[in-house]
């Protein structure tokens, strides 16, 4: 099977792998733009029974949503709100750009890389360890260099939010963490995660499974994808983890299958429930 390059813009592109007869697809309006109705052909076999208090299932490459339960209820979703704090880093500018760790952001639990003061990185550094082991202080620090303070981030994140059509979310942080009058979508967290399929480099850092990462002092230490279903369905791409007591466990993940590409968002689950209705919905959706 071979990959070929299907516009998604006119500046980016995403992965599908493809035979040599099937021909690359055109892309519909944003998820945001389509009704919320189910296409005609939907993917075969019985509609799945999830566990998730909230789930939806759209196709990658037209936007278009093939399954969907309590998609539009508010609720907490934890980590899987760093895919916009990582889509605002590189709207801000160069991923090449330095960065110095100040004390301020170090100061956040549970999940760290433990970055520390005075250390020199990349924003591109940065951002791989928010997209593979979603570190809570890398999160702090890009929000810092790209907009000065963390609450200037957040008006940042709600900007952009609104710019995609996410109509029903509010964030207060970039990392996720519990915050009273935080709240997404599974729908909007789709319309998230098709934009953010248009970024090579974020779709290499979602589907990668471990690397290490570099300190400025040459210790090294090694991070390990937290998605469960990269290692049982081998045409996962990856995309992103979370969990807070508040918002259960979360899950967005997207996979290719012969010219077809999906997005699988689920909220509110439990473990191992978030991994088995996540890999269901994506068989029911590419196989």
């Amino acid at each position: 099977m071979k990959l070929r390059e299907i516009a998604l813009t006119s500046s980016a592109c995403i992965f599908v792998a493809c035979s040599p007869s099937e021909t690359p697809q055109q892309v519909a309006p944003p998820v945001s733009a389509q009704p919320l109705v189910v296409r005609p052909n939907l993917p075969s076999g019985a509609t799945p029974s999830i566990k998730a208090k909230s789930a939806i299932v759209i196709d990658t490459l037209t936007g278009r949503i093939l399954f969907q339960k309590n998609a539009r209820t508010r609720r907490a979703v934890a980590s899987t709100q760093k895919l916009l704090t990582a889509l605002c880093v590189y709207r801000a500018g160069p991923l090449s750009d330095p960065v110095t760790v100040q004390s301020t952001d170090t100061k956040v639990e549970p999940t760290k890389i433990y970055v520390t003061a005075g250390e020199n990185y990349t924003r591109q550094t940065l951002v791989k360890a928010l997209l593979v082991k979603s570190g809570n202080d890398v999160a702090r620090v890009l929000a810092r260099d790209v907009s000065g303070s963390q609450s200037a981030f957040v008006n940042y994140m709600n900007q952009t939010a609104r710019s995609l059509g996410m109509n029903q979310s509010n964030f207060k942080n970039p990392h996720g963490l519990t915050e009273k009058g935080q709240f997404s979508t599974a729908l909007d967290i789709a319309i998230l995660a098709r934009e953010i399929t248009k970024i090579p480099f974020y779709r290499q850092c979602m589907r990668t499974k471990e690397y290490t990462f570099t300190f400025p002092d040459g210790r090294t230490k090694i991070l390990k994808n937290t998605n469960k279903i990269l290692k049982r369905l081998p045409y996962c791409t990856g995309m992103k983890t979370g969990y807070t007591s508040a918002a259960g466990r979360c899950l967005v993940s997207s996979g290719v299958l012969r010219g077809k590409a999906v997005i699988v968002v689920t909220l509110g689950s439990t473990s191992p429930e978030i991994w088995n209705d996540s890999e269901e919905l994506l068989k029911w959706a590419l196989e």
